[in-house]
């Protein structure tokens, strides 16, 4: 079965493009009530009683550092491949186009939308750092693809899970539990150029500076639990 191709969607550019539009116009308001406005004094630069001590603590009262449990960067400053959910019993390694021993790299991602070119752009301007990926044939026609998206912030993580989520048309999925901003999603059956209807679930969640991407396609049914379930385990690996 192929790979469906993600898709890019046009919500999302009218959003950015409403954005633009409310960004401009709140702008030239801006200027000119500030315009109107007496000028304000500056506050002076020094700034009495930081909430930063005054001195170091003393020896022996630092607070510890992070063990390595719990400190989330030592997880991922390393081979982000660790990380993916391990293969279930009975599955076996796909050889998909897109991966090439674990890794993706961003032209490969942009490819698997209807509009590459734009989708690359934005990895590049969202300072994308590298991809992880897994896929698994699990009998039949069933694939399970699984992503790992890092970016050199959290900020931009956020900003590309939101656009994640919103390819997702005509439904606002299910909350990821102790995800923050998680969700999956159960669509219904689509066909395309005449062939056997393809069932997908997906879902998508970001923790810290990675967004995950888990999609399942199958020419039968996909349950709730089943993603959801595999979600959860792929959001432990991350905790």
């Amino acid at each position: 079965m192929a790979r469906p191709r993600r898709r890019w969607g046009r919500t999302v550019l009218l959003i950015a493009a409403a954005a633009v539009i409310g960004v401009s116009a709140g702008t030239a308001v801006g200027y000119k009530i500030q315009a109107d406005r007496p000028p304000t004094p500056l506050p002076p630069l020094n700034q009495p009683g930081l909430a930063y001590p005054a001195k170091p603590l003393p020896k022996g009262e630092e607070p510890a550092p992070l063990t390595a449990a719990e400190d989330r960067r030592v997880k991922t400053d390393g081979d982000l491949r660790k990380l993916l959910v391990p293969r279930p019993k009975g599955a076996a390694d796909q050889d998909a186009w897109w991966l090439k021993n674990g890794w993706e790299d961003g032209a490969s991602y942009a490819r698997g939308y209807h509009r590459p070119t734009e989708v690359f752009e934005d990895l590049v301007e969202r300072d994308f750092r590298r991809i992880a990926g897994a896929a698994w044939d699990q009998g039949g026609d069933k694939e399970t693809h699984i992503e790992l998206l890092q970016f050199r912030s959290g900020g931009y993580a956020i900003t590309h899970a939101d656009q994640l989520r919103d390819e997702n048309f005509g439904t606002d999925g299910t909350p990821l539990k102790n995800s923050g901003n998680g969700r999956y999603y159960v669509f219904p059956p689509y066909e395309e150029d005449g062939e056997a209807p393809v069932h997908h679930a997906r879902a998508v969640f970001q923790r810290g500076d990675i967004v995950v991407d888990i999609n399942i396609y199958d020419s039968e049914r996909i349950s709730q639990a089943e993603i959801r379930s595999l979600a959860e385990r792929q959001l432990e690996r991350l905790s």
